[in-house]
Protein backbone atom coordinates (compact mmCIF):
# COMPACT_ATOMS: atom_id res chain seq x y z
CA UNK A 1 0.00 0.00 0.00
CA UNK A 2 1.36 3.31 -1.25
CA UNK A 3 1.51 6.08 1.73
CA UNK A 4 -1.43 8.13 2.34
CA UNK A 5 0.35 11.19 3.30
CA UNK A 6 3.48 12.69 5.09
CA UNK A 7 3.81 12.70 9.01
CA UNK A 8 6.01 15.15 10.58
CA UNK A 9 6.75 13.50 15.14
CA UNK A 10 9.31 12.70 17.07
CA UNK A 11 8.93 8.80 18.51
CA UNK A 12 9.11 10.17 22.34
CA UNK A 13 6.24 12.59 22.01
CA UNK A 14 2.82 10.92 22.95
CA UNK A 15 0.53 12.44 20.48
CA UNK A 16 3.10 11.05 17.50
CA UNK A 17 2.78 7.59 19.25
CA UNK A 18 -0.96 7.59 19.13
CA UNK A 19 -1.28 8.56 15.36
CA UNK A 20 1.64 5.84 14.60
CA UNK A 21 -0.40 3.60 16.57
CA UNK A 22 -3.60 4.20 15.12
CA UNK A 23 -2.12 3.80 11.69
CA UNK A 24 -0.15 0.60 12.24
CA UNK A 25 -3.48 -0.93 13.49
CA UNK A 26 -5.82 0.02 10.15
CA UNK A 27 -3.23 -1.19 8.12
CA UNK A 28 -2.32 2.84 6.69
CA UNK A 29 1.18 3.10 5.79
CA UNK A 30 2.70 6.78 6.77
CA UNK A 31 5.65 8.38 4.80
CA UNK A 32 7.71 9.83 7.90
CA UNK A 33 10.67 12.12 7.13
CA UNK A 34 13.78 12.66 10.05
CA UNK A 35 12.85 15.64 12.20
CA UNK A 36 15.38 17.84 13.42
CA UNK A 37 13.06 19.06 16.11
CA UNK A 38 14.37 23.10 16.11
CA UNK A 39 15.61 22.69 13.17
CA UNK A 40 12.65 21.22 11.29
CA UNK A 41 9.67 23.49 12.78
CA UNK A 42 11.69 26.44 12.22
CA UNK A 43 12.59 25.52 8.38
CA UNK A 44 10.40 28.30 5.70
CA UNK A 45 9.35 25.16 3.91
CA UNK A 46 7.81 23.10 7.14
CA UNK A 47 6.61 26.80 8.07
CA UNK A 48 4.94 27.43 4.48
CA UNK A 49 2.59 24.14 5.32
CA UNK A 50 1.82 25.06 8.86
CA UNK A 51 2.94 28.26 9.75
CA UNK A 52 2.17 27.34 13.80
CA UNK A 53 5.97 25.38 13.76
CA UNK A 54 4.03 22.36 15.91
CA UNK A 55 3.98 18.55 15.71
CA UNK A 56 3.12 16.51 15.04
CA UNK A 57 1.40 17.42 11.60
CA UNK A 58 0.03 15.52 8.27
CA UNK A 59 -0.80 16.41 4.91
CA UNK A 60 -2.13 13.48 2.67
CA UNK A 61 -1.10 13.28 -0.94
CA UNK A 62 -3.72 15.80 -2.27
CA UNK A 63 -1.88 18.71 -0.37
CA UNK A 64 -4.78 18.72 2.82
CA UNK A 65 -2.86 19.74 5.93
CA UNK A 66 -3.33 18.99 9.21
CA UNK A 67 -1.75 20.09 12.54
CA UNK A 68 -3.06 18.57 15.58
CA UNK A 69 -3.46 15.42 14.17
CA UNK A 70 -5.45 13.00 16.50
CA UNK A 71 -7.60 14.47 13.17
CA UNK A 72 -5.83 11.83 11.23
CA UNK A 73 -8.56 9.16 12.66
CA UNK A 74 -10.97 9.52 10.10
CA UNK A 75 -8.61 7.76 7.43
CA UNK A 76 -7.96 5.10 10.27
CA UNK A 77 -11.63 3.07 10.45
CA UNK A 78 -11.09 3.61 14.37
CA UNK A 79 -13.55 6.15 15.05
CA UNK A 80 -16.46 3.71 16.28
CA UNK A 81 -19.26 1.72 14.13
CA UNK A 82 -21.53 5.00 14.11
CA UNK A 83 -21.84 8.98 14.66
CA UNK A 84 -23.01 7.94 18.08
CA UNK A 85 -19.87 5.86 18.39
CA UNK A 86 -17.58 8.47 17.09
CA UNK A 87 -18.63 10.95 19.15
CA UNK A 88 -18.16 9.02 22.01
CA UNK A 89 -14.49 7.68 20.63
CA UNK A 90 -14.11 12.33 20.36
CA UNK A 91 -14.68 12.19 23.77
CA UNK A 92 -12.83 10.00 25.62
CA UNK A 93 -9.65 11.68 23.38
CA UNK A 94 -10.39 15.27 24.95
CA UNK A 95 -10.80 14.17 28.12
CA UNK A 96 -7.60 12.35 28.16
CA UNK A 97 -5.62 15.49 26.96
CA UNK A 98 -7.76 18.14 29.32
CA UNK A 99 -8.34 15.98 31.97
CA UNK A 100 -5.05 13.49 32.83
CA UNK A 101 -2.07 14.42 29.98
CA UNK A 102 -2.14 18.46 30.83
CA UNK A 103 -1.80 17.80 34.32
CA UNK A 104 0.98 15.63 33.87
CA UNK A 105 2.58 18.09 31.56
CA UNK A 106 2.12 21.10 34.05
CA UNK A 107 3.47 19.23 37.25
CA UNK A 108 6.81 17.82 35.24
CA UNK A 109 6.62 21.90 33.76
CA UNK A 110 6.27 23.31 37.20
CA UNK A 111 8.83 21.32 39.18
CA UNK A 112 11.43 22.30 36.32
CA UNK A 113 10.52 25.29 36.70
CA UNK A 114 9.40 26.02 33.55
CA UNK A 115 6.39 28.06 34.78
CA UNK A 116 8.30 30.23 36.63
CA UNK A 117 8.97 30.05 40.62
CA UNK A 118 7.37 26.87 41.96
CA UNK A 119 3.92 26.30 43.81
CA UNK A 120 3.05 24.14 46.09
CA UNK A 121 0.08 24.73 46.13
CA UNK A 122 -0.36 24.18 42.29
CA UNK A 123 1.46 21.39 42.39
CA UNK A 124 -1.00 19.66 44.74
CA UNK A 125 -4.13 20.95 42.89
CA UNK A 126 -2.68 19.66 39.48
CA UNK A 127 -2.85 16.11 41.95
CA UNK A 128 -6.09 16.26 42.80
CA UNK A 129 -7.67 17.33 39.37
CA UNK A 130 -5.53 14.58 38.04
CA UNK A 131 -6.64 12.12 40.53
CA UNK A 132 -10.18 12.66 40.49
CA UNK A 133 -10.01 11.99 36.16
CA UNK A 134 -8.32 8.99 36.74
CA UNK A 135 -10.54 7.59 39.60
CA UNK A 136 -13.42 8.35 37.11
CA UNK A 137 -11.81 6.49 34.09
CA UNK A 138 -11.21 3.67 36.57
CA UNK A 139 -14.66 3.68 37.38
CA UNK A 140 -15.59 3.50 34.16
CA UNK A 141 -13.62 1.07 32.94
CA UNK A 142 -14.96 -1.34 35.47
CA UNK A 143 -17.99 -1.01 33.84
CA UNK A 144 -17.16 -2.29 30.50
CA UNK A 145 -16.67 -6.35 30.12
CA UNK A 146 -15.00 -5.72 27.14
CA UNK A 147 -12.47 -3.21 28.61
CA UNK A 148 -12.60 -0.63 26.08
CA UNK A 149 -13.76 2.65 26.14
CA UNK A 150 -16.57 2.77 23.54
CA UNK A 151 -18.11 -0.56 22.15
CA UNK A 152 -16.15 -4.12 22.06
CA UNK A 153 -13.28 -3.68 20.14
CA UNK A 154 -10.35 -1.11 19.99
CA UNK A 155 -10.82 2.61 19.23
CA UNK A 156 -8.76 5.75 18.94
CA UNK A 157 -10.34 6.18 21.99
CA UNK A 158 -8.19 3.71 23.61
CA UNK A 159 -4.78 4.54 22.10
CA UNK A 160 -5.35 7.82 22.62
CA UNK A 161 -6.50 6.97 26.63
CA UNK A 162 -3.34 4.59 27.01
CA UNK A 163 -0.48 7.23 25.55
CA UNK A 164 -2.13 9.59 28.28
CA UNK A 165 -1.71 6.61 31.05
CA UNK A 166 1.93 5.95 29.94
CA UNK A 167 2.82 9.31 30.48
CA UNK A 168 1.48 9.65 33.88
CA UNK A 169 2.86 6.41 34.60
CA UNK A 170 5.86 8.51 34.09
CA UNK A 171 5.26 11.23 36.11
CA UNK A 172 2.31 11.67 38.47
CA UNK A 173 1.53 7.86 39.04
CA UNK A 174 4.42 5.72 40.82
CA UNK A 175 3.79 1.88 42.55
CA UNK A 176 1.01 3.18 44.52
CA UNK A 177 -0.99 5.24 42.43
CA UNK A 178 -1.41 2.76 39.88
CA UNK A 179 -2.60 0.55 42.31
CA UNK A 180 -5.25 2.93 43.06
CA UNK A 181 -6.18 2.30 39.27
CA UNK A 182 -6.32 -1.03 38.28
CA UNK A 183 -8.85 -0.67 35.87
CA UNK A 184 -6.87 2.34 34.09
CA UNK A 185 -3.49 0.08 33.99
CA UNK A 186 -5.01 -3.08 32.96
CA UNK A 187 -6.48 -0.84 30.27
CA UNK A 188 -3.15 0.09 29.17
CA UNK A 189 -2.30 -3.26 29.11
CA UNK A 190 -4.22 -4.99 26.79
CA UNK A 191 -3.88 -2.01 24.37
CA UNK A 192 0.26 -1.83 24.44
CA UNK A 193 -0.08 -5.48 23.78
CA UNK A 194 -1.58 -5.43 20.47
CA UNK A 195 1.93 -6.01 18.47
CA UNK A 196 1.17 -2.71 16.26
CA UNK A 197 0.51 -0.82 19.29
CA UNK A 198 3.85 -2.85 20.87
CA UNK A 199 6.07 -1.51 18.48
CA UNK A 200 5.23 1.95 18.50
CA UNK A 201 4.53 2.59 22.06
CA UNK A 202 7.93 -0.01 23.26
CA UNK A 203 8.62 -0.81 27.05
CA UNK A 204 8.35 2.11 29.10
CA UNK A 205 10.13 3.04 32.32
CA UNK A 206 7.69 3.63 34.96
CA UNK A 207 8.58 5.69 37.75
CA UNK A 208 8.16 4.51 41.37
CA UNK A 209 7.66 7.59 43.30
CA UNK A 210 5.79 10.42 42.06
CA UNK A 211 7.91 13.76 41.55
CA UNK A 212 8.15 15.11 44.76
CA UNK A 213 5.89 18.13 45.89
CA UNK A 214 8.87 20.25 47.11
CA UNK A 215 8.29 22.50 50.18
Amino acid sequence: MAPIGTFWGIPIQRQTKVICAAAAVAGLELEIPPVDFFVTIKSPEYLSKFPMGKIPAFEDNKGFKLFEVSSLAPESGLLGKDASEAALVDQWVHFGETEIAMFSYEIKALVAGYLGPYSEEMHKINLQRQARALKFLDEYLATNAAGYLVGDKMTLADIAIAAVSQQAAQVTCGVTERAEYPNVFAHYDRVTAHPKVKDVFREAEFVEDVVDIQG
